[in-house]
Order: C-alpha cells, then structure tokens, then sequence
C-alpha cells in the first residue's frame, strides 16, 4: 500500500528538522569548528598539491611532515631541525622581551610626562615608518653578522607597536576616572596604580601581540640574509636546493610556535587583567 502524498511529505519534513536539530549544536561547538577548518585547509592544500595549481613547488602536506621528520635527525650545516628552531626561538625571545621592556616603558613615560613626549616624540615619529628590515645592512655593519645584529632587527622591529599602544593606552583613559581617585583621597601613586595600569593593560597587551608577529618576521628576515642556523636558513636553503618541503615546512613550524607563544601571551592577559571581558558572539 502507498503511503499518502501528505503524511509521507510530513514525515519527511520531520526528519530533516529533527536532523538539523542534531546537528546544529554541534556545529555551534567551537572545537568542532576547529576540527572542520584543519581538515578542510588540509584538503584544500593537498588538492592544490595534487593538481599542481602553483607547478611542482607545492609539496603535499604529507611529504612536508615526512621531511621535517627527516631533518629532526639528520643534521642540516651541523644542526638537527630542533637546534635550528632553538637558534630562531632564542632571538625571538631575547629580542621580543628587550623590546616589550623598553617600549612599554618608554610609551608609558611619553604618555604621562609632557616633557618627555615633546623630546621623544618628534624622533619616534620620524623613525616608526621605516621598515625594519632596511636596517639589516646597517646592522651588519655595526655589530657584525652574528647574534648581535639579528636581536638587534628583532627589537627594531617589535619596539614599535609597544611604544604605541603603551602611549595610546594611557591617553585614552577617561580623566573623569582621575577626579573619582582624587575625591577619594588618592594620590599620584593611587592613580598610577588604580586608573593607569588596570586601564592601559588591555591595550598593552594588544601591542605585545603584534610586536610578536613583528618579531618572527623580523627573525626570518635576519636569518635570511646572514646566518648559517634557524628557520630562515632552513626556508633559505630550500630555495636555493629547490626543495619546496622544506620551504612549506620552515613556514609552518614558524606559524606553529608563534601560535603557541601568542596562546601563552593571551593566557598572561588573562591573569593579569581579571576585569577585562571577552566579547562572545551569539
């Protein structure tokens, strides 16, 4: 016997709202989010490989894995892959910390003393939009081609966006919440201590994770021109080999390790600035 024309189209329609009301939460959850985008980069980059969309320089994720698993055995100019990501890891570090020490603090200094802003402005300004990699050269020639030059780059390069949103932070906070500490009673101190800091923070922050990405790229910059260890080497050395694997495979440990250090920096937030919100879409 045939199932009637209509409960057989409401029965339909049931199912599929049933379905979607399976599948909708889960494809609300984040981590599952997470796990379809990898999955389709993956795909999207293997097809890209496959059917040679850029030639025979794009290597397959598979055999990016594969040679970088090679490399962390088999010395490259007398490093394994680890030591060479060490070498890289070690001067973003020592460049990135030097350079949040001294822009925070010189922005905090220039936003809160009008003579030092008028001294050290005009300078700042003047220097802030030259590239840092035009530095490299001079850099060489002052300190020579060894760790010196590239910490050097590094810190030319990530100083910038502490110094600006250290500065910035400060000059946008509302008076009105100096007059409240000071109908209570505060001091300097207290305003230094309960309007500036909680309140510059986030901005802060803000300009430590950019001056991160500066630093990576500053490093690879460095490495590529005057150095015999690090990922730049390696990215460089591919090149020159036409081994695109090893080309892909500097890249991605690059964005792999700056991930985890910018997760590390988001988590320092986090502690420190109890108070800031998180805005949450839907």
């Amino acid at each position: 016997m045939s199932i009637p024309a209509e409960p057989q189209s409401r029965f339909s329609i049931g199912s599929s709202r049933n379905m979607w009301d399976i599948v909708r939460p889960i494809l609300k959850n984040r981590f599952v989010l997470y796990i379809i985008s990898v999955v389709c980069f993956l795909y999207l980059w293997d097809f890209i490989a496959v059917h040679r969309v850029f030639g025979s320089y794009m290597p397959r994720w598979v055999e990016v894995i594969s040679k970088m698993g090679s490399m962390m055995a088999e010395p490259l100019a007398t490093k394994t892959l680890l030591e060479h990501l060490w070498a890289s890891l070690s001067r973003v570090l020592i460049g990135f910390v030097l350079a949040v020490v001294t822009g925070v603090a010189l922005g905090l200094f220039m936003a809160m003393n009008r003579q030092v802003n008028a001294f050290v402005k005009p300078v700042f300004d003047l220097l802030k939009p030259m590239p840092p990699i035009s530095w490299i050269s001079l850099s060489i020639l002052w300190f020579g081609i060894g760790e010196t030059s590239k910490i050097f780059i590094i810190w030319v390069g990530a100083v910038v966006p502490c110094v600006i949103n250290a500065y910035n932070g400060i000059r946008l906070i509302d008076p009105e919440l100096y007059d409240v500490v000071r109908m209570l009673g505060g001091k300097p101190r207290d305003e230094a201590v309960q309007v500036v800091m909680p309140a510059a923070f986030p901005a802060i922050f803000a300009g430590i994770q950019i001056s991160l990405s500066s630093a990576w790229a500053c490093v690879v910059a460095a490495e590529l021109v005057a150095a015999r260890s690090g990922i730049g080497f390696i990215i460089n050395l591919g090149m020159n080999l036409s081994e695109p694997s090893m080309i892909v495979g500097g890249m991605a440990i690059i964005a792999l390790i700056a991930w985890v250090i910018a997760l590390s920096v988001e988590w320092l937030e986090r502690w420190l600035c109890p108070w800031k919100r998180e805005l949450q879409n839907g």
